[in-house]
């Protein structure tokens, strides 16, 4: 695909982000490049798989319900994804900041909860996001209501067991601590919707969690 006409805007550790318009709609164009520390046989088949497994994420969300940027074309062969760019929304982790500094706790409760209702949804149907922080989820508000939008699925993995998805809310939980300092009870919340959807499979994989966690605990008590 050629990107002459498109603006870099980001560049991150696997992909640069492009912005323009594709087909007369609002685009983000997202190009996976290679690693030149990497053997060019094994930088080759990463940069595919990955590629590969964050479109089928993508097109798996949008099955059960989950929203997420609107693809419009994924190239195979450069390693590229146009999809739409959201420019209405902002990260929940300014909203959260936000609602925090106005101490708003309805707001944050709201937010809570739809987080984790999306995880648990995602679990329910076996797809692992990978690097779940609060700033790859968009919040997009209206008068009353909130909504929630996915994005960067680039770690991510389908056909999940109970491990890998406790480990997908131990990396949620580490970040979104590190991220909002003092919000223990914010993440419980978080927790108990996450219980409530999952449902009858919840139990193992909060088993699962708190196992990582202690694991987590001593590590870093011993470094």
């Amino acid at each position: 695909m050629d990107l002459t006409n498109y603006q870099l805007v980001k560049q991150g550790a696997e992909a640069k982000l492009y912005t323009g318009t594709f087909l007369g709609q609002e685009v983000v164009v997202k190009e996976r490049f290679s690693k030149k520390y990497r053997h060019p046989a094994l930088d080759t088949q990463l940069t595919r798989d990955r590629h590969r497994a964050e479109v089928r994420a993508l097109a798996k969300c949008r099955q059960c319900g989950v929203r997420v940027p609107t693809m419009y074309l994924a190239d195979n062969i450069t390693t590229t994804i146009v999809m739409e760019n959201i420019t209405t929304g902002i990260t929940a982790r300014d909203f959260i900041n936000n609602m925090l500094e106005e101490k708003n706790t309805a707001q944050l409760s709201k937010l809570a909860v739809l987080i984790g209702e999306t995880v648990a949804k995602m679990h329910s149907n076996g797809l692992i996001h990978g690097d779940i922080t609060t700033s790859n989820i968009l919040v997009m508000l209206d008068n009353i209501s909130i909504n929630l939008v996915m994005i960067d699925f680039g770690l991510s993995f389908q056909e999940g067991v109970a491990e890998d998805k406790g480990v997908d809310l131990y990396v949620l939980e580490r970040a979104f601590l590190s991220t909002h300092p003092n919000t223990e009870e914010l993440f419980a919340e978080i927790m108990e919707a996450y219980k409530k959807k999952a449902g009858k499979q919840a139990g193992e994989v909060i088993k699962k969690f708190e196992e990582i966690r202690l694991r987590g605990r001593k590590r870093t008590m011993v470094g």
